[in-house]
């Protein structure tokens, strides 16, 4: 817990300082940006369970701390109608290696429930590579293992893809995917449109891995806002 309340403060200490240019995420799975130090990047996401006509809340801050690391803060497990199990989750994503279009990236999210909880503490680690070619679009391959109760019962392990292909300036369509049946498992297609400066909206819909026909599909939109 020490470990976790060191993060917290670094967290805020760089929000009241800092700015923002890049998102953490494509949707679900970790994009390959990273953010220059001090850089600070919010976004808030809700998802629309149709069959079960439940909402998901997901607010999250990333912050730069350099050497091509950044770190943040999600809020998962905030929904309505129902139960929430509000489960703050510190992140750090690092960037090893970024030269001739290619990346190699590792990262790690701490689940600590606080509210509800049905277990103590969880942990979703990933490696991933990506590749960006001459038309801007941008390829994620990687694989990702789990802690038992985060993303189901037991501990579940992966793959992870996602492609990015910019039209111009302010329109990128994006799709990701998470391999395997559990609560990750989606197929999600969907589109970044940039606002202004600051703000960017995206709306993508999540397919499932198993039970579509059943109501496992969802609307999903996020908000971001870039601190600068």
């Amino acid at each position: 817990m020490k470990t976790f309340r060191m993060i917290v403060l670094l967290l805020l200490g760089s929000l009241l300082s800092g700015t923002a240019v890049a998102q953490e995420t494509i949707f679900n799975v970790p994009s390959g940006d990273v953010l220059d130090k001090g850089k600070t990047y919010g976004e808030f996401d809700f998802a629309y369970l149709w069959n079960a006509s439940a909402g998901t809340y997901t607010p999250r801050f990333v912050v730069g701390i350099g050497h091509q690391v950044e770190i943040g803060m999600n809020v998962n497990g905030i929904t309505t109608p129902g139960s929430s199990q509000a489960t703050p989750t510190p992140t750090i994503k690092w960037r090893v290696y970024d030269k001739n279009g290619w990346a190699f990236l590792v990262g790690d999210h701490l689940y600590v429930p606080v509210q509800n909880k049905t277990y103590d503490i969880g942990n979703y680690v990933y490696a991933e590579v990506t590749k960006t070619f001459e038309s801007k679009m941008r390829l994620t391959m990687g694989t990702y293992d789990c802690t038992s109760h985060v993303f189901a019962a037991g501990n579940k392990a992966g793959g992870q893809f996602g492609i990015e292909q910019p039209l111009n300036t302010r329109v990128t369509l994006a799709a990701d995917w998470f391999t395997g049946h559990h609560a990750a498992g989606y197929f999600t297609p969907g589109a970044a449109i940039k606002l202004s400066s600051k703000a960017t909206l995206y709306a993508a819909y999540e397919i499932g891995n198993s039970d579509v026909s059943h109501g496992n599909h969802l609307l999903l939109v996020e908000l971001g806002w870039n601190f600068n």
